[in-house]
């Protein structure tokens, strides 16, 4: 099914073009050496994801701060795990985690192409609800800064997707219609349901393999998206 009348597209950017999970995973590798940290990655990582996604869920929902979120989800992980850290050791962990992040670029596969392919044809932008000082470092060492014309984050627009403001603010900044426009994310609530919400067209990015959504477009590599646009 192809949408027509699209002028301008939307992306998500963690775990839909950036590599999130294993560029994740390269920089608690390094930042345990650098620290000292003798713990197995693999298990720690078996403990943080779930534990990351919860506190970006109830961040989302504004339950927790931005500090919360950064601390809490390492104190918990190393807790669960019985590795004793004290609160100055997770803070330093913390803060080099949000240093070093952005040094690691691997995009998911297919994306690139997927740029290539929509940049000659369409408008693109990003609307994230990542932080500020890190998403622009990504993409721009990830070498894909240049294809957007706009870039919105939550904490630009002050709320976070799926409230309404982010997308009214992200197409005013775009000078987009959302008739015209469609969203590609890979989260449910935030991007697709956000989105819809307002008016955009929606391709849900399937990243997990998840298949449990029904009466939307979807597809689990962006290879595939001339199958849409």
């Amino acid at each position: 099914m192809k949408l027509n009348n699209i002028e301008d597209v939307f992306f998500d950017l963690d775990h839909t073009l950036w590599d999130f999970d294993k560029n994740s995973a390269l920089t608690f590798e390094y930042i345990f050496k650098l620290n000292s940290i003798e713990i197995d990655l693999s298990k720690f990582l078996e403990v943080y994801v779930p534990v990351n996604f919860k506190y970006w869920e109830n961040y989302r929902k504004n339950l927790v701060s931005k500090e919360k979120l950064r601390y809490g989800r390492l104190k918990d992980s190393f807790e669960a795990l019985s590795y004793n850290l004290s609160d100055k050791d997770i803070a330093k962990l913390s803060n080099d985690y949000i240093l070093y992040l952005s040094e690691y670029n691997h995009l998911l596969e297919g994306g690139l192409e997927a740029l290539d392919y929509l940049s000659d044809k369409y408008k693109l932008h990003i609307i994230t609800n990542g932080f500020d000082e890190v998403q622009h470092k990504k993409m721009k060492n990830a070498n894909i800064l240049n294809y957007f014309e706009t870039i919105t984050t939550s904490e630009e627009a002050g709320v976070k997707k799926p409230h309404p403001t982010i997308f009214e603010m992200s197409l005013k900044k775009a000078k987009a219609l959302p008739a015209k426009s469609v969203m590609i994310g890979d989260n449910y609530e935030a991007d697709i349901e956000g989105a819809a919400a307002f008016g955009l067209h929606t391709i849900y990015f399937d990243y997990y393999n998840k298949s449990v959504y029904n009466n939307v477009l979807g597809l689990n590599n962006l290879k595939k998206i001339n199958q849409f646009l």
